[in-house]
């Protein structure tokens, strides 16, 4: 009999994903991706992670001021964990105000808030402001570069390494696409409040405006981020962030030879990643996805869901070929925890599994009374 219902359930699971799917009259291949003149690149969806195309996503590379999106997420982590307030004035030094390169043009010894010089260091990718910023937040700008190495190891930034606030060049100063593609999504997903920033188009300080050197932001409505890199070493780099629909796309272009290419082909890519892929919603957080029978417990049956809204990543037209399998243990006894984890749900698409979820309980259910325990371990004998 249990056998039966778990095949209920396994049933239940495919018909339920399946019905949200809408009837498409044709499903559409999906292309290579376009060719661009970069060393590397990578294109996810922000949503899932999911990887839409990729060169040499792994290669390890000079990220230029890409670095500073580390610097800015460890700043930020710092106003989360109200370390710092944005109101906090900052006292400029000798050594942030000597720093070379693009700059926000704030003056030694004068105060200038934290909110100031993100803006100045999101918007004008002032060196300035970064070495400033570092310095309020550590001390030191080794020791925060010392802090982004240890906020890349928790992200899992497994090939990046910084040896300074700005992405000056340095020969151990290096990070992949993949790494800071992961460090994109983490800003988007974790500080939506600050992430605005990076669609701001023009910042005037110290009576200077100097305009976002992302050109996207004006030829591409959907892009509203993030931020781009170019030294001798590095080339020119772009980080895009784009949303058209719901779905969000992140582009990381390393290593082109001018601002054109690398503007050209961050476009390219995201268009690529639009036309030909979907985000899906599965199921919400919270909301029954299967039930099962618990044994020994107050309750019979029990609710399964998913801690998070469970998303996928797909071809544009192919939502009608997905699978949702089931996989739960023969028999599950009690008390459960709230959100324990008893089943796992396999999300597959034309036997290419594309996540594996927990599925957990939705409510506590405690041992039952003497009575029901007994009851079940009789029944539990015939099984």
């Amino acid at each position: 009999m249990l056998s039966k219902f778990r095949n209920s359930l396994i049933f239940l699971a495919i018909v339920a994903t399946q019905a949200l799917a809408p009837a498409y009259a044709q499903k559409m291949p999906v292309p290579s991706p376009p060719v661009i003149g970069a060393k590397s690149y990578l294109l996810i969806d922000s949503k899932t992670g999911h990887e839409l195309a990729s060169l040499k996503p792994d290669s390890r590379l000079a990220p230029a001021s890409l670095t500073k999106l580390m610097t800015a997420y460890a700043v930020f982590v710092s106003l989360r964990d109200s370390q710092i307030q944005l109101e906090d004035q900052v006292t400029v030094s000798e050594k942030a105000w000597r720093t070379p390169g693009s700059r926000m043009f704030i003056e030694v010894g004068t105060q200038v808030s934290v909110e100031e010089l993100l803006l100045g260091m999101i918007v004008q990718s002032g060196n300035d402001a970064s070495v400033a910023l570092a310095e309020h937040v550590a001390g030191t700008e080794s020791v925060f570069a010392q802090m982004m190495n240890q906020y890349a190891a928790a992200l899992g930034m497994q090939n990046s390494q910084f040896e300074n606030a700005t992405g000056l060049p340095d020969a151990n100063h290096y990070s992949t696409a993949r790494d800071l593609a992961i460090l994109a999504r983490a800003i988007v997903t974790e500080f939506p409040e600050y992430y605005r920033w990076y669609s701001i188009r023009e910042y005037e300080y110290n009576g200077i405006a100097q305009s976002n050197r992302n050109s996207l932001l004006w030829r591409d409505p959907s892009v509203d981020g993030m931020k781009t890199g170019r030294t001798d070493d590095a080339g020119y780099c772009l980080i895009s962030s784009a949303e058209r629909d719901g779905m969000r796309i992140i582009s990381v272009v390393l290593g082109t030879g001018s601002a054109k290419a690398r503007v050209d082909g961050s476009q390219a890519l995201l268009n690529y990643g639009f036309r030909f892929f979907e985000t899906r919603l599965l199921y919400r957080a919270s909301e029954k996805v299967a039930a099962a029978r618990i044994w020994k417990a107050q309750k019979e049956m029990i609710e399964l869901g998913v801690v998070d809204d469970l998303y996928i990543t797909i071809p544009r037209g192919s939502f009608d070929d997905v699978e949702s399998v089931l996989n739960m243990p023969t028999i599950l006894m009690a008390p459960v925890a709230l959100g324990q984890p008893l089943a796992e749900l396999t999300v597959s698409l034309n036997g290419t599994t594309l996540v594996n979820e927990p599925l957990r309980a939705l409510e506590e259910n405690p041992s039952g009374s003497f009575w029901q325990r007994t009851r079940d371990g009789v029944q539990l004998w015939f099984k």
